[in-house]
């Protein structure tokens, strides 16, 4: 099935996103996470586990951009951009249910983390929908 133009979009804007938070975190974590008022220390310890989930933001962002350009990595593509956006949203949800109210701008990304992925889930369900029905339309 070819991926249309919306589905399109939303990867190339959930990829991109994806892309531009991981290189930051894997490359600058300090800078990063100063802007929500978390300091980090020289830590090599603490910087490993800073940049690591870095590099896998940076990764599934490319696998969402796959799917702009390869149709048949359409479906998973917008697989992993929901699952990483509303599994980021919803642990920060936990997070505020058991630790309380983070900074600012983290109640922020919570929100923008939920939205994006609901709305790629939206964009996965109307997917497998005319997935569905070119099925069953004859050849």
């Amino acid at each position: 099935m070819k991926s249309s133009n919306l589905l399109k979009l939303v990867l190339l804007a959930s990829g991109l996103i994806a892309i531009g938070i991981g290189s930051a975190i894997l490359v600058a974590p300090a800078n990063f996470y100063a802007t929500y008022g978390i300091e980090l220390t020289g830590d090599a310890s603490l910087a490993s586990e800073i940049r690591a989930p870095g590099g896998a933001l940076l990764a599934m962002g490319l696998l969402m951009l796959a799917g702009v350009f390869v149709a048949e990595f359409a479906f998973a593509s917008t697989a992993i951009a929901a699952a990483v956006y509303l599994s980021y949203g919803l642990s920060r949800l936990v997070s505020m249910a058991i630790d309380g109210l983070p900074d600012g701008g983290l109640v922020a990304a919570a929100a923008f983390e939920l939205a994006v992925g609901a709305i790629n889930l939206l964009a996965l369900q109307r997917y497998r929908r005319s997935a569905e029905i070119s099925e069953r339309q004859p050849g």
